[in-house]
């Protein structure tokens, strides 16, 4: 069986490459101009420093608070493995498979099947299905979900999202709490802002479906069956339809994290029928003999983020030490 194969995606990993550098260039082109304002006598220390330190402040509470806010918007509750003994036995095995620690168990009752993981890295990490998934799922095709959410997690991706997505969501509060004042005589900054958010949101949800992706190759990896996974996302794409909007509106908040959006032409997501199409060619792949392949070293998604932020603090250190010269 050709498992490890289906985990090589060598023009994703591309994608992931380039857009992690622009999002470096983000948060530079937002982190170095007021250090470059204040080192031209244009800004007092206090504002550059206050503003950098301010900035870096808000994605470290983003960061630490992840979990906890997803699973206070989404309702879930917390189960014990007495309370779910079938949920806690393969979450303990996938976690197994996927050399991670085995995450908490949630459940959100809600009739809309659906599933999240949540976490900041896999020590704190909570693995969340709904109700309805419970209900109208097959055991394989629930295992097949859970392994999607356990290989966000062995990614990662809490971490990486958190980097990702902090300058569009900042930017986008920022231009509708502006008052009017600030768009009529300072339009030029507002402009700069619109431009800034465009861009970032751009970043956040090109890594947010190259993500998906991701997870659903980790999942055929965990489980060796991607056909249990089509299935599962199938039947979920059927399902949302049919809820009732009441319900939808209960965990829209949640739709980003969720394995597939509550609603389906959402961006935050790749298309359902690439996401198949990529799992029918997967499960074509395994059906092959193994070949030999030489080794090449797995590199983690966080290891461009946290590359990415240590750039983003040298440059500023480096800046801030040449200006207090």
């Amino acid at each position: 069986m050709r498992r490890t194969a289906c985990g090589r995606d060598f023009a994703l990993s591309a994608r992931m490459g380039v857009t992690t550098l622009l999002l470096v260039g983000l948060y530079l082109a937002a982190l170095v101009p007021p250090l470059w304002l204040f080192h031209h006598g244009f800004l007092p220390a206090k504002a550059a420093f206050g503003f950098d330190g301010f900035v870096l402040v808000l994605v470290v509470l983003q960061y630490v608070s992840l979990d906890r806010m997803a699973l206070r918007a989404s309702r879930a509750r917390i189960v014990g493995a007495s309370e779910a003994p079938k949920l806690h036995a393969v979450l303990e095995q996938l976690a197994g498979l996927a050399n991670v620690p085995k995450p908490r168990a949630a459940v959100v009752e809600s009739e809309l099947p659906n599933a999240f993981a949540a976490g900041r890295n896999p020590v704190r990490s909570t693995v969340a299905v709904t109700r309805g998934l419970v209900e109208r799922l097959e055991p394989e095709e629930i295992e097949a979900v859970l392994a999607h959410e356990i290989s966000h997690i062995a990614n990662r991706d809490g971490a990486v999202m958190t980097f990702a997505s902090f300058p569009a969501l900042t930017l986008r509060e920022a231009i509708r709490s502006a008052p009017w004042k600030l768009w009529v005589f300072g339009f030029p900054l507002m402009v700069l802002a619109c431009a800034f958010y465009a861009a970032g949101l751009g970043i956040m949800l090109t890594i947010s479906r190259c993500r998906e992706y991701t997870a659903d190759r980790g999942a055929v990896l965990l489980t060796g069956a991607p056909e249990q996974l089509m299935s599962a996302l199938q039947k979920i794409a059927e399902a949302i339809p049919r809820i009732p909007s009441t319900d939808l509106r209960a965990v829209s908040q949640m739709s980003a994290l969720f394995i597939l959006p509550t609603n389906l032409r959402a961006l935050t997501h790749p298309p359902l029928q690439r996401r198949l199409a990529r799992l029918e060619d997967m499960s074509r792949e395994l059906g092959r003999p193994e070949t030999p392949a030489p080794a090449t070293p797995a590199t983690s998604n966080l290891v461009f983020a946290l590359a990415a932020f240590a750039v983003v603090l040298a440059v500023i250190l480096t800046i801030g030490l040449v200006v207090l010269r």
